[in-house]
């Protein structure tokens, strides 16, 4: 009898990677992960994109046959813009050296990357011959990140994924739908935000999860850049509008100019019909549902 498939996902403790862990085991993987901070579960390896020789030694014992490349820096805002180049390019180079130096081949490498890298596009719908500018250090490290990765294309059997926005319960407030659930739940009198009139893609985690795994075990993926995207946009004022109905709580929207972002994306909305060509349809959860799971989540 064969074993279970074994898959690795990079990033395993941050917000998608529990999800992403809780789909496989659920479709009957066995699932290892890599992370920088110190846990006791069963198949985690405590292991820093910037060590080769710990990435090498945790590759070479879990064999993996599929890689889920999720672990990165994602906010935006975050202090230092150096640290976006060495966790997102340096360090996934060290991960795909570690992978081809293994005697077991995955078939699959799936590298997160992110819509971010069509900037403020002036096209109404971003799909993936869209042309990059991106309009920030995160999201020249992810463009960066994905040319560097297609270096290994002749080696390597990977796949590139661009999520557009996405959040479900246990998402750092750092995040933006996070940020206003929180105080919708609080019933607070205020929030301070900055330009309520920007639109996004907005997605569920649960659902993206599924499109990970699914593509994974598509034969169709290897050599493919992929948006995962809802195909809609949603203001914040919409966004807002929803938390209202939902809680029956309204609060004044104070708009921070120390938020407002110089070089904001206006609109992104993505063409997912690539995805669709490989993977058919899915269950798309609709946004309103989500900010009722998120606001549910903080009560009692």
């Amino acid at each position: 009898m064969s074993r279970p498939q074994r898959a690795l996902i990079t990033g395993v403790r941050g917000f998608t990677g529990r999800y992403l862990s809780r789909e496989l085991q659920e479709h009957g993987y066995d699932v290892f992960g890599l992370g920088n901070s110190g846990s006791d579960e069963a198949g985690y390896f405590r292991v820093d994109l910037d060590d080769p020789a710990a990435l090498r030694a945790a590759i070479d014992q879990v064999r993996p046959d599929l890689v889920f490349h999720l672990a990165a820096l994602a906010f935006v805002a975050h202090g230092n813009p150096d640290d976006f180049y060495q966790v997102n390019v340096v360090g996934t180079r060290h991960l795909l050296d570690a992978i081809h130096a293994s005697a077991h081949r995955p078939v699959k490498v799936l590298v997160a990357s992110s819509a971010n890298i069509y900037g403020n596009s002036s096209a109404s719908v971003l799909a993936e011959e869209t042309p990059p500018a991106p309009s920030n250090d995160y999201a020249v490290s992810k463009l960066a990140m994905e040319y560097m990765a297609w270096l290994w294309s002749d080696r390597l059997p990977i796949t590139v994924v661009r999520p557009f926005n996405y959040t479900g319960v246990g998402q750092d407030e750092n995040f933006l739908l996070p940020k206003i659930v929180s105080h919708f739940r609080k019933r607070a009198a205020y929030i301070e935000l900055g330009n309520i009139d920007v639109s996004r893609d907005f997605s569920d985690v649960r659902t993206f999860v599924q499109l990970y795994r699914r593509l994974a075990e598509s034969s169709d993926a290897v050599g493919g850049t992929f948006n995962f995207s809802s195909g809609k946009s949603h203001s914040l004022q919409e966004v807002i509008a929803m938390c209202e109905s939902l809680t029956g709580h309204s609060m004044e929207i104070r708009i921070n100019p120390a938020f407002v972002r110089p070089n904001e994306v206006k609109t992104l909305r993505g063409d997912n019909s690539r995805l669709r060509s490989v993977l058919g349809t899915w269950n798309e959860i609709e946004l309103r549902d989500t900010l009722a799971w998120m606001l549910d989540a903080g009560q009692g």
